[in-house]
């Protein structure tokens, strides 16, 4: 069936990103669920195959396509069944990267981008702490200017790609006298900057192979010309590539839900109980075409909102409910689907079972479920 919200360009993508997450992340990737985190190898492959420059400016290496290349990204690594892998991936493509190419100056691009969008610089986002997650104006962390330098102090928590990355994106209050939505900045700041450094490589319950780190800033210095974007402005910054965010988060989610779906309708159809199979059962049929109902109707508003975006609208009602929504379906779907695989749904080998683990963390991540609808509620 065509989907009237993607063109051929779209499908080609898919078609070229499910060969390449068969044939480079399925077979390994329980090996990478083992180690805590994925190999540079892997993110290179990504970055000379162009999965890593869909949405950044050609000059710079990349395709300069919109966000529907990135829900189909999301969508088809999502396939692999290992949210730690899609999420390293998507942290780089659309959570943390395009702070550079939204708000870079044309030198701090042209230094940076190339790299990035190769795979040979993997890039991450700091804006949470302790007591700053969906409140981002609670953040600590400071920095403050010193001649032609600034020095930040602070730490950071919850960071993707925080361990293995190499350019890291830091949110830092400037004024501390400003209105608490105010008086934030952005900071491009290199690993093996003195007083950088990764207090602790974090043990998490799921999205395994995808590493997360706490991070400490202690009298950083960096070059004035690091700061990314206008001084005080950072807040505006990031709310803007939350839009982004959430939806390669909702296509993520909606993803791993249809194939946790597919997954559980095979075994179901297999497994011998009561004298037939599973699917013989009534009540599973019915659990399971309710299921796929909602998952359907999640990726189908998935489809929409990504084309909404992609004209230009502003569509953060929009993008809320759908993050709401999809976070809340996946992990729904999940929890039907361990339990109709009986007692091998609660082993390790089971990929329903790391699935499970994994989706959990979905209405969190890049804003909490309420605070998705308290976005949608202010413009009602």
């Amino acid at each position: 069936m065509n989907n009237p919200y993607f063109n051929e360009e779209h499908n080609i993508l898919r078609d070229q990103i499910k060969k390449f997450v068969d044939k480079e992340i399925v077979p390994y990737g329980e090996a990478w669920e083992e180690q805590g985190y994925v190999p540079r190898e892997l993110l290179k492959k990504m970055g000379e195959v162009g999965l890593f420059g869909l949405m950044h400016e050609e000059k710079y290496g990349g395709s300069g396509m919109d966000i529907r290349a990135a829900t189909v990204l999301a969508e088809e690594l999502a396939q692999s069944t290992f949210g730690g892998v899609t999420v390293t991936a998507l942290v780089h493509t659309n959570m943390a990267s395009p702070h550079l190419a939204l708000a870079g100056s044309a030198a701090q691009k042209e230094k940076y981008l190339p790299s990035i969008v190769a795979g040979e610089k993997i890039t991450a986002i700091c804006v949470t702490e302790p007591s700053a997650g969906s409140d981002v104006a609670g953040m600590k962390t400071r920095a403050v200017r010193d001649g032609n330098e600034w020095v930040i102090n602070g730490s950071k928590m919850f960071i993707t790609n925080g361990v293995y990355g190499d350019i890291y994106f830091v949110a830092a209050k400037t004024d501390p006298n400003a209105k608490s939505s105010r008086g934030i900045s952005i900071f491009i700041v290199e690993k093996g900057t003195p007083g950088f450094s990764v207090g602790r490589s974090l043990k998490k319950h799921g999205w395994k192979c995808s590493d997360t780190a706490e991070l400490f800033f202690e009298d950083v210095r960096i070059p004035a010309e690091n700061l990314l974007g206008e001084e005080n402005k950072g807040f505006y910054s990031i709310m803007k590539n939350f839009q982004h965010e959430r939806i390669v988060l909702s296509a993520m989610a909606v993803s791993e839900a249809q194939k946790a779906i597919d997954i559980t309708i095979e075994n179901v159809k297999n497994r011998n109980a009561f004298g037939g199979t599973l699917w013989d059962k009534g009540v599973i049929r019915e659990k399971m075409a309710r299921a796929q109902t909602k998952v359907s109707v999640a990726q189908n508003y998935l489809h929409y909102v990504s084309w909404l975006d992609s004209q230009g609208s502003e569509c953060i009602k929009e993008v809320s409910m759908l993050k709401g929504f999809a976070c809340d379906i996946a992990n729904e779907v999940m929890y039907d689907c361990m339990q109709f695989h009986g007692g091998m749904g609660f082993m390790s080998e089971s990929p329903i079972e790391r699935m499970y683990r994994d989706s959990r963390v979905l209405p969190v991540g890049g804003g909490a479920t309420e605070i998705m609808y308290v976005e949608v509620a202010k413009r009602m």
